[in-house]
């Protein structure tokens, strides 16, 4: 049974997913409102970062989790509405500590780097590399292995429908783990493209979404694999010419300023 099917079975829960993935869009819409959607924008502190990441993933992540949850209620046999909150939570919360596992590294590495990442220096190529490496990862089985667990991991879940508060807060945080190896790449594409970019944040949505519920997984990291290679190769041959890219200027508007 593919994951569209298996979501078909709770239409509430698709439609409860959907509604509140809009509302996160529409929130992110409304909090990137005239910030820098260049690469290597400036993250702002870790505070704003970690509530406009959590929104984002919210905004992204959601709707691809529909059949992952309605699996989890399946095997609740649809009691304890608060199992299934707290199965999403946990979900959200794994990977609201990737971001701010990712906002450290990035942090870091500027620290380390300073100048050397600019644009017109080494930025432009580290982009166009990492833009590679996420096209190359998604013929590796480790993304394989992890985009399998990531469709189908509850079906080797003993005991579900007894599972207490905890349990289901760390199984939801077990499922995100399973989609953030199958999926970190894509995010880290995203970091290269413009993090506070809503064009390349519905991109790496509707790719996330085309793995996560296709009937054919292996066209789907295929298709995903092309993709971030054609970008790779115009980010680093012509930048300006690539739809949706904001090259970096020389002084691009920090997040917070614009948050004005």
């Amino acid at each position: 049974m593919t994951p569209l099917q298996v979501a078909r079975k709770h239409p509430e829960v698709v439609t409860g997913l959907l509604a509140a993935a809009g509302l996160a869009w529409w929130w992110t819409v409304e909090r990137m409102d005239g910030m820098d959607a260049s690469p290597g924008t400036d993250l702002g502190t870790l505070g704003w970062f970690t509530a406009t990441w959590a929104l984002m993933m919210a905004a992204m992540m959601l709707p691809s989790f529909a059949p992952t949850l309605t699996a989890y209620m399946t095997l609740m046999r649809r009691r304890r509405a608060s199992r299934w909150l707290l199965f999403a939570g946990g979900y959200l919360l794994a990977w609201t500590a990737a971001g701010v596992a990712a906002y450290g590294v990035i942090e870091l590495g500027k620290g380390l780097l300073a100048g050397n990442l600019a644009w017109n220096d080494d930025g432009r190529w580290l982009a166009g590399g990492v833009l590679a490496a996420a096209s190359a990862y998604q013929l590796i089985p480790c993304k394989r292995a992890c985009l399998a667990h990531c469709r189908g991991q509850l079906r080797d879940l003993d005991g579900v429908s007894r599972q207490g508060w905890s349990a289901a807060l760390t199984s939801g945080a077990r499922s995100g783990g399973w989609c953030i190896g199958s999926s970190w790449a894509l995010m880290a594409a995203l970091f290269a493209l413009g993090i506070m970019s809503l064009t390349w944040m519905a991109l790496i949505a509707a790719l996330v979404a085309i793995e996560k519920t296709s009937a054919w997984p292996l066209r789907a990291r295929l298709v995903t694999a092309a993709v971030l290679g054609v970008l790779a190769v115009g980010l680093l041959a012509a930048p300006h010419q690539l739809p949706g890219l904001v090259v970096p200027s020389h002084a691009g508007m920090h997040p917070m300023k614009a948050m004005g």
